[in-house]
């Protein structure tokens, strides 16, 4: 049999001595390092999530944000009262640029929406029927407000899916029924097709309340924000040139920003990661922890086996084979936590991905692994040199 062989026998052999001991040590290797899995996983997760709300909006959209929402080291800012309110005048001009296929006026506000007894806060979107092409929106009960709808004012209202049977009992029931936003009254004409959202802090698309804007909730026909879909990918930035010229004319620079899909996601995402990593260095703190733990264990074992270790000096080991032998044992102990750590968290991933799409990737298991071995050696070398260095005449003779 090899030294290796016989080295990792014999740990599994005095390992096995004391199994709850072991169970015990490796604990603490386990809950690190399934929390440190299980971050990372809800950092792809969380990723994944992201990139699939942009996704089911409309393609090529450019956005244009009152003041500048984005600084220039690409982080989101508070644009204070310096943000422009646009105009239909806006609108009509920035509909001549031959780049855009279509501009859509967006107004904004929380409101408290009433039907009968029941009340429910929504986030009002006033708008043309283009919102549907920007949003990709899409009617499952009735239909969206027309062109000739917003020109003709009328008061409908179209409600997402949640919304519906919060305050109608189900999405059935609350076509062509009233919803009221304090004085004024609609009438419900369309319950849109589920998206989602809400769930980690954004916009929840299914109690959203859409409305023509020229029906009376936007007054002033101020709007907030423009979507703007390009024709072709590539016209983007040709595109982001002719908004921002023709904005000039009426506003000063620091009153408006354009900026793409694409910018947006990536400074959420650099956000999510820079949390996902704070989260992940508290985690580590429990794989510390669990160190110590093996650390102090090792301690013990090294004190129970003294007279064993000063034998087996005596009889021929050297001081290698007695830093191998506690330091393999380290090593099992925190591979086995390790191990265990990382079959639970995927179980746990396998079982909330049909509810959120958290996923385990190599990086995350070169971790796990990885960061328990280094553990169990970084930790386990301590005590280990602390028995191969013992006097074998001191060691036989302790009591």
């Amino acid at each position: 049999m090899s030294s290796t062989a016989f080295l990792i026998k014999s740990s599994f052999e005095d390992l096995r001595r004391n199994k709850v001991r072991t169970f015990l040590t490796s604990l603490g290797i386990l809950i690190g390092v399934l929390s440190v899995v299980l971050l990372i996983a809800f950092g792809v997760g969380l990723k994944n999530y992201i990139q699939k709300q942009f996704e089911s909006l409309g393609a090529n959209l450019v956005y244009v944000l009152p003041g500048k929402v984005i600084s220039e080291s690409g982080s989101f800012q508070d644009p204070g009262a310096l943000g422009a309110r646009f105009t239909e005048k806006d609108v009509l001009k920035l509909k001549k640029i031959k780049e855009a296929n279509f501009v859509v006026p967006v107004f904004e506000a929380n409101a408290m929406a009433y039907a009968g007894k029941n009340k429910e806060n929504t986030q009002v979107l006033a708008s043309d029927q283009n919102i549907v092409l920007a949003l990709n929106l899409d009617a499952e009960i009735g239909s969206f407000f027309s062109k000739a709808d917003v020109d003709k004012r009328v008061k409908k209202a179209v409600i997402g899916p949640v919304l519906a049977e919060k305050l109608y009992g189900s999405k059935e029931n609350a076509l062509g029924k009233k919803i009221r936003f304090k004085e004024q009254s609609y009438t419900v004409m369309g319950i849109l097709k589920s998206k989602g959202g809400g769930s980690l802090g954004g916009p929840n698309f299914d109690s959203i309340t859409y409305l023509p804007y020229k029906s009376g909730f936007n007054p002033e026909k101020k709007f907030y924000t423009l979507y703007i879909q390009a024709r072709s990918q590539e016209e983007i930035p040709m595109l982001k040139r002719n908004i921002e010229r023709e904005l000039l004319k009426t506003y000063e620079e620091d009153e408006f920003q354009v900026v793409e899909q694409t910018e947006i996601l990536g400074i959420v995402t650099s956000i999510f990661s820079i949390l996902n990593s704070i989260l992940i260095a508290i985690g580590s703190i429990s794989l510390l922890v669990g160190g110590i733990g093996i650390m102090n264990i090792m301690y013990a074992t090294v004190t129970e086996r003294i007279k064993e270790i000063g034998i087996r000096r005596a009889i021929g080991a050297t001081k290698r084979d007695i830093l191998l032998q506690f330091l393999t044992q380290a090593l099992i102990l925190s591979v086995i936590g390790g191990l265990m750590g990382l079959i639970l968290a995927i179980v746990i991933v396998l079982l909330i991905q049909p509810f959120f799409p958290a996923g385990i990737n190599l990086v995350s298991i070169i971790a796990a692994l990885g960061i328990s071995s280094f553990i169990g050696i970084f930790f386990g070398v301590f005590p280990a040199r602390n028995a191969a260095n013992l006097s074998p005449i001191d060691a036989i003779r302790y009591e």
